[in-house]
């Protein structure tokens, strides 16, 4: 969690955001894009990664400003229902994925 905790406190780029091909040239989709955000506000992302299987991001902001990120999966039957990871999922999440989310991150804080 280490390599993803340094993005906290660090500025989104929105026009990033919005960029549906770069974020699908990384593997995700932008499920809640707010436009514009509010001062405190949240950016949902959806992937699928192998065996996390409709996995959410939310990136919770304030003043476009880091200041959360949640991980967790999607239900398919309920697309509002967000259920976080274990300990054990997200350990093996950092392990497998950790290149994959430093990628995204770096893209949306650029």
């Amino acid at each position: 969690m280490k390599r993803i905790r340094k993005y906290l406190g660090l500025t989104v780029n929105l026009e990033n955001i919005k960029d549906a091909e770069g974020l699908k040239a990384l593997g995700f989709t932008c499920r809640y894009l707010p436009d514009p955000p509010e001062d405190f506000d949240e950016f949902e992302f959806v992937t699928d990664l192998e065996e996390f299987d409709n996995l959410g991001l939310m990136v919770a902001v304030e003043l476009m400003t880091i200041k959360r990120i949640f991980f967790g999966l999607i239900s398919p039957e309920n697309i509002d229902a967000f259920t976080t990871l274990s300990d054990t999922q997200l350990r093996n999440l950092l392990t497998r994925y950790g290149q994959t989310l430093i990628r995204f991150f770096d893209y949306i804080t650029q």
